[in-house]
C-alpha cells in the first residue's frame, strides 16, 4: 500500500466518516451538507492520524516499527506537512457547510476539532485518563457534528445520545490501547494509566465503561429513538462488549490487549449496523 494512504489508516477513518451516514439514514435526508460533512470527518480523522504519527516517532520505532514514519517511506517533515494539508481539507469543508446552511455551529465543531486533535497528538495524549477522554470525546463528537449538519432538532438530541454511546465505548478501547502499548510508552516517558497506576487498574476502569455502555443500550429503544430491529442487533455487540470486558479483566497481557481492541472496534461496527436497522 501507498505510505501516504497507509498513514491516513483509512479504514479508521472511513469508519468515522460513516458516523455522518448512520445520522443522514436516522433523519432519512441526504444532501450536499451531509456529502461535506463524510469529507470532512474523513478528513479530520485522517489528519488526526497523521499528526499522532508525527508525534509519536519515537514510541512508534518501538511498538509499531512498520509504519510509514518510523520505518523510512514518509520523512518527518513531509508526515507533519501532510497532516496540515489535511486539517485544512477537513476545515474548508466544514466552512461550506456552514456557509451553504446559514448554520455556523458545523464550523465552529470543526475548528474546535482541529485544536483537540493537535492537541492531543502533542501532549493530551501522555496525559493519563486526559487523552483517553479527549479521543472518545472527539468520536462521540462526530454523531453530533452531523446532527448540526441536518440542523433538525430531533435529529440533534438523537445526535448527542449517540454521541454518549460512542464516547463511552471508545474511551474504554483507548485504555486497552495504551495496555497494549505500555513498553514503548515507558521508554518514551509517557505517563499514561496502566503506567502510572498499574495496568490491572487500567483493565477494570475499561471493563466498568463497557459495562455501563451495554446497560444503557436498551435505553434508545425504551425512549423511542430505535424500533426493535436495534435492540436485536445490539444484543450481539453487547455480548461481544461483555466478552472482551471478561478477556481484559483475566489478562492484561500485550497479546490479550490488542485482541479485546480488535473486538471492541468489531462491536461497534455491528452497533453502527443496529443504529441503521433500527432507525427503519
Amino acid at each position: 500500500m501507498n505510505p501516504y494512504i497507509e498513514i491516513l489508516r483509512p479504514g479508521n477513518a472511513i469508519m468515522s466518516a460513516i458516523v455522518i451516514i448512520l445520522v443522514a439514514i436516522i433523519d432519512r435526508s441526504f444532501n450536499m451538507p451531509i456529502i461535506l460533512a463524510m469529507l470532512t470527518v474523513f478528513f479530520e480523522t485522517a489528519a488526526g492520524n497523521v499528526i499522532n504519527d508525527y508525534f509519536d516517532y519515537n514510541i512508534d520505532l518501538v511498538n509499531k516499527p512498520e509504519r510509514p514514519i518510523p520505518s523510512g517511506r514518509i520523512s518527518l517533515k513531509n508526515g507533519r506537512n501532510y497532516a496540515y494539508l489535511l486539517f485544512a481539507l477537513g476545515t474548508v469543508c466544514g466552512f461550506m457547510i456552514s456557509f451553504m446552511t446559514n448554520n455556523w455551529i458545523p464550523f465552529m465543531i470543526v475548528l474546535l476539532a482541529d485544536v483537540v486533535l493537535y492537541l492531543y497528538a502533542y501532549k493530551l495524549k501522555s496525559t493519563p485518563l486526559l487523552g483517553n477522554l479527549a479521543v472518545g470525546f472527539m468520536t462521540g463528537f462526530g454523531f453530533v457534528f452531523g446532527g448540526f449538519t441536518l440542523n433538525n432538532p430531533n435529529i440533534i438530541i438523537t445526535s448527542i445520545y449517540l454521541g454518549f454511546f460512542a464516547f463511552v465505548m471508545t474511551t474504554a478501547r483507548e485504555l486497552v490501547k495504551d495496555i497494549e502499548d505500555v513498553e514503548g510508552d515507558k521508554l518514551e516517558g509517557a505517563r499514561t494509566l496502566p503506567i502510572l497506576y498499574g495496568e490491572r487498574t487500567t483493565a477494570i476502569l475499561a471493563a466498568i465503561l463497557i459495562i455501563i455502555d451495554c446497560a444503557l443500550c436498551p435505553l434508545l429503544y425504551h425512549i423511542n429513538i430505535f424500533g426493535i430491529y436495534y435492540l436485536a442487533i445490539i444484543a450481539i455487540a453487547a455480548i461481544l462488549f461483555l466478552y472482551s470486558a471478561v478477556l481484559i479483566l483475566k489478562n492484561q497481557e500485550r497479546a490479550t490487549a490488542k485482541k479485546v481492541s480488535k473486538y471492541l472496534k468489531i462491536g461497534m461496527l455491528i452497533a453502527f449496523v443496529s443504529f441503521i436497522f433500527g432507525s427503519f
